[in-house]
């Protein structure tokens, strides 16, 4: 316990001392990020035996919300001082006439969305959509994910008090992979669709936020095996990120709902100001390999539990987050900007409404 209590005296020390709000979010993520030491000593609970548990949680559990309330508290006053120094610096003339056409501009997440379905539907493929507010069946069981399964922890999702119609939780839904559930269940095979959508999880730093976007892919048939989810990708890559160019890496990996699953990376290669050009195979010299998606074929478990016959069908389902593939395309270097609402920012990465995405003008043409 002396451990712990010299952890939370130097933690909080840390954090009232912390300078800028960049500072503070470096300690958040030493602290309570993924691979944070208060996150470290969480995934200890799962090891020990129930006396020892007993004994150790409850103040592991006071170290982090001792630790979280104090950067909350810290954050207030940075972001107040902040506020403060950016109305005494920034003006605005409210004599200026109003502008003789509307402003604005489509948001890159939104481009990229229309993107995808304008790629996609070439392919065949129809958009599904499905609630936000989702229940843990539909997230979690439903997709072969075992109540172990560190997904389902309180640190990684954000629940709800009420209580699931099938008995479980309801939660803000982790993935778009619960309108592939509900779509097999609903419409049967042949499915052939793709799930964009907004999707939650407790996680926030440069290249992550609470929420974020995501499009899954989904086909179900018969006879669908490897080769066409390889194909289906590089098809979509090359078309996406508007290259013949596109090499694809697929290596083992593991999913609770594909089997085998495979992560995908595409080889790229650096430019003479140090940004990641996507083109070419990783082992040619000056490139690498960067992990972009993963994917696999649908566990058997998920199609029968989706009301379909896995000895009759089969199929292949993918998943990629949005905001990265318009980072990726687009040139942008931090996820939060994404959300913060400065009109500097939409106006220097936004899109015309006139530039709808075609395939025969180029899906980015009027980027």
């Amino acid at each position: 316990m002396s451990d712990l209590d010299s952890m939370k005296t130097d933690a909080l020390g840390r954090i009232d001392a912390a300078a800028d709000l960049d500072a503070l979010e470096g300690l958040r993520v030493e602290f309570l990020g993924k691979q944070g030491s208060i996150s470290g000593l969480l995934k200890t609970l799962g090891k020990m035996s129930p006396e020892e548990r007993q004994e150790r949680a409850p103040a592991i559990q006071g170290l982090r919300e001792a630790v979280a309330d104090a950067l909350g508290a810290r954050k207030a006053l940075l972001e107040a001082a902040e506020l403060e120094l950016r109305l005494a610096t920034e003006t605005l003339d409210l004599t200026l006439p109003a502008p003789e056409a509307p402003q604005g501009s489509v948001h890159p997440v939104s481009q990229v969305m229309d993107e995808l379905a304008e790629i996609f539907a070439d392919l065949g493929f129809a958009v599904a959509t499905g609630p936000e507010i989702e229940d843990d069946w539909y997230n979690f069981t439903a997709l072969n994910m075992p109540e172990s399964h560190p997904a389902r922890a309180m640190h990684d999702t954000f629940y709800f008090p009420d209580t699931a119609p099938k008995g479980g939780r309801m939660l803000l839904r982790t993935h778009t992979s619960p309108v592939q559930v509900r779509t097999m269940m609903a419409d049967g095979a042949p499915v052939r669709i793709i799930a964009p959508g907004r999707v939650y999880r407790s996680d926030s730093d440069a290249t992550h936020t609470p929420m974020f976007h995501q499009v899954e892919g989904l086909v179900i048939d018969k006879y669908i095996h490897l080769g066409h989810l390889k194909w289906t990708l590089e098809t979509f890559l090359k078309a996406f990120f508007e290259t013949d160019d596109i090499v694809l890496r697929l290596r083992p990996s593991y999913f609770p709902f594909t089997e085998p699953s495979v992560e995908v990376d595409v080889g790229f290669a650096i430019d003479d100001k140090g940004k990641r050009i996507l083109g070419g195979s990783g082992d040619e010299p000056g490139h690498g390999w960067m992990e972009l998606l993963g994917s696999g074929m649908v566990n058997r478990r998920v199609i029968a539990m989706s009301g379909l016959d896995p000895d009759q069908y089969q199929g292949f389902a993918f998943g990629v987050g949005v905001d990265r593939l318009a980072m990726l395309k687009y040139g942008m270097d931090d996820l939060r900007a994404f959300f913060d609402g400065d009109v500097r920012w939409l106006q220097h990465y936004g899109f015309s409404a006139y530039d709808q995405p075609t395939l025969s003008g180029g899906v980015g043409a009027g980027a």
